[in-house]
């Protein structure tokens, strides 16, 4: 991948973050409606959304691309950011955030595997994980300050994956021909895992948000080829395009499905914008 298009992208972030620095806060002051299932996942998302990329920032600067690891920091001050936002929605509800969980843990003992590619594919397990559970929190939600800190969250997950997609691209095109397939196959068997684990782990909040554990599994894991197709496809990527207002997940990209109870979470990742 050449430094010209990483720099598109690290252009794109810096709009964001000033169209974000520019726009209006949620409105904290009016308070949120937590249950207590759904509290309870906020909290351990939120733990999750603000991890160290201390390693992370090491391996993309010994790749030699510096203009990917201006993206990359700015794409995890966007994630930087999201924690910031379920934190004040907590607050708002009368809750506090959490220090940690478990799965936070083992998520970052495997971040320590070595190199770029391995670190950015466990990456885009939790982005895509992450898409249907803020949708299903945005749409399944009756609290409507729950609902815009979710939409805003999504709409930058959306944006995530191709951000990774044309890194893993790049990456995935050094392996061997033959290794290919079975390296994202088994990227698709950590999915299903990490879908099970956070089906298991978040059911409760999942139920009363209108999807139940079997409907979210099956979304995350249908998701998984469109992300696959776009790492291993010859289409062109290309940046989403900054829009105007301020992002509004359900009409600024294109989710497939409006409901929080079912279909496919992406279509195509790549031809976002």
């Amino acid at each position: 991948m050449s430094a010209s298009g990483f720099a598109a992208w690290t252009r794109h972030f810096e709009a964001e973050r000033d169209r974000r620095a520019a726009g209006l806060e949620p409105r904290w002051e009016s308070g949120a409606s937590l249950p207590p299932a759904v509290r309870t996942s906020i909290q351990r998302f939120q733990a999750g959304e603000g991890g160290d990329s201390t390693a992370l920032f090491a391996k993309a600067d010994a790749a030699g691309d510096p203009e990917y690891s201006a993206a990359l920091r700015l794409f995890v001050a966007e994630e930087q950011n999201h924690a910031r936002l379920l934190a004040l929605l907590l607050e708002a509800g009368g809750a506090t955030t959490q220090p940690g969980h478990w799965s936070d843990t083992a998520f970052a003992r495997l971040r320590r595997l070595p190199g770029l590619r391995a670190e950015l594919l466990l990456l885009m397990v939790a982005e895509v994980v992450a898409l249907r559970y803020y949708r299903a929190l945005r749409d399944g939600t009756d609290d409507p300050l729950t609902s815009e800190v979710a939409g805003r969250i999504l709409a930058d997950e959306v944006r995530h994956v191709p951000f990774h997609c044309e890194r893993l691209r790049a990456s995935v095109a050094e392996l061997p021909r033959a290794a290919r397939w079975p390296v994202l196959a088994g990227w698709r068997v950590m999915l299903l895992g990490a879908a099970v684990v956070v089906a298991a782990d978040h059911g409760r909040a999942l139920r009363g948000l209108g999807v139940g554990r079997g409907r979210f599994v099956a979304d995350v894991v249908g998701s998984g080829g469109p992300v696959v197709a776009a790492i291993l496809g010859t289409d062109p990527l290309r940046v989403p395009a900054v829009p105007a207002e301020p992002a509004d997940a359900g009409t600024a990209y294109p989710l497939r499905a409006a409901s929080a109870r079912s279909g496919p979470v992406l279509t195509q990742p790549w031809r976002l914008g």
